[in-house]
């Protein structure tokens, strides 16, 4: 907690007037009981002037499977400003709508559609897979962060040349990001392997030659696998034949 504290700080010092602070954290397991470490480290925050914006909740689907209290399938990332005038770009994070017909059914509106065309606020409880043995970005990194978890944080929360900084930058997750989208990024780290992982990372990013997870695909869904695999002219090609041989199966 102490060298927790000592950082924020740091990076509330160096923190613009407009910027964000995005604290990522999980759980800390000791002997089977946990402990929240967002709300142990919320005082910290709050001592310093910021303001909570969002509590976001990450959630995954794999990880530890425990047998004597229920699996961890999430992680917390605390959205701090230090001012009521921060950057926020909603339109460039909108997800599709679940109901994207839906109009009006009264009123002087009646008739016109009742969602924003571009897509809805995507909340503060997002599905994203998690970086695992079969993840195309895994390194040999264990908490590494994939990519558009960190890209949706860099899209709504800064503007283009801006200065992003990652005190525990690992595998260089959130220089990538910001890189890719044309921001400025510094970082730190300590562990050598780490290093030489995220050099080699953002040079390959620079290029456009890393292999990332896009943003928009959809998590993957087993009974409908087409969905979260990029369209191909062999995909097209099976899900054509599908319907074809589901329709002639329902017309006989």
């Amino acid at each position: 907690m102490n060298q927790q504290s000592e950082v924020i700080r740091e990076c509330v010092r160096v923190l613009a007037s407009d910027g964000s602070i995005c604290w990522q954290v999980g759980n800390y397991v000791d002997g089977g009981e946990i402990a929240p470490l967002d709300t142990l480290l919320y005082p910290v925050f709050k001592s310093l002037g910021l303001k909570l914006r969002n509590r976001i909740v990450w959630r995954f689907e794999h990880g530890l499977h425990c047998s004597r209290r229920f699996s961890g399938r999430y992680e917390t990332i605390m959205w701090f400003t230090k001012s009521d005038n921060h950057v926020f770009h909603l339109d460039a994070v909108r997800v599709p709508q679940k109901y994207p017909n839906k109009k009006y059914f009264k009123g002087p509106k009646a008739g016109e559609y009742s969602c924003n065309p571009l897509g809805k606020n995507p909340g503060d409880v997002w599905d994203i897979p998690n970086v695992k043995h079969n993840h195309v970005e895994k390194t040999n990194h264990p908490c590494q962060f994939p990519v558009e978890l960190i890209e949706r944080l860099v899209l709504a929360l800064t503007n283009l040349g801006d200065w992003i900084i990652d005190p525990f930058m690992g595998a260089g997750t959130t220089a990538i990001a910001a890189l890719i989208h044309k921001r400025r990024a510094a970082g730190a780290e300590i562990v050598e392997e780490y290093l030489r992982e995220a050099k080699d990372r953002i040079r390959k990013a620079e290029k456009g030659e890393l292999k990332i997870r896009p943003m928009d695909r959809p998590v993957y869904d087993p009974s409908v696998p087409y969905r979260s695999r990029p369209m191909t002219i062999d995909l097209c090609q099976q899900l054509l034949f599908d319907a074809k041989g589901s329709y002639r199966l329902n017309g006989s």
